[in-house]
């Protein structure tokens, strides 16, 4: 049973910056694909960014030019770099992880709070 935990959220004014971090309680490579989503309230969870097994990212268009993901993979960590923020980024950020075994986990997720 793997477990991911968020960390990094909280509240910023419009145009800074926040990095999250997903810590991985096993190696990276036990996992296909981490990703960051997001649910603002009252909204479905939507994908932000993607990380495959061999490294590439993917994002949203949404997000393009703005977020960077990224991976340490001694520390089986992997990061959600997150700049100029707008009051439409303001959601709760989830980290997910898809196993080589075909299993889901999820973290808990972490508040991000952007102020206009």
């Amino acid at each position: 049973q793997a477990h991911l935990v968020e960390s990094g959220g909280g509240l910023v004014h419009t145009g800074g910056s926040l990095k999250l971090s997903c810590q991985v309680s096993e190696s990276i490579f036990k996992f296909n694909q981490v990703d960051w989503y997001r649910q603002a309230s009252g909204k479905q969870r939507e994908l932000v960014a993607s990380l495959a097994g061999g490294g590439m990212p993917t994002y949203a268009d949404f997000v393009k030019g703005r977020f960077i993901i990224s991976r340490d993979v001694v520390n089986n960590t992997v990061y959600l770099q997150m700049n100029s923020l707008e009051p439409e980024d303001t959601a709760v950020y989830y980290c997910h992880g898809f196993h080589v075994l075909m299993t889901h986990y999820w973290g808990q997720g972490t508040q991000v709070i952007v102020s206009s």
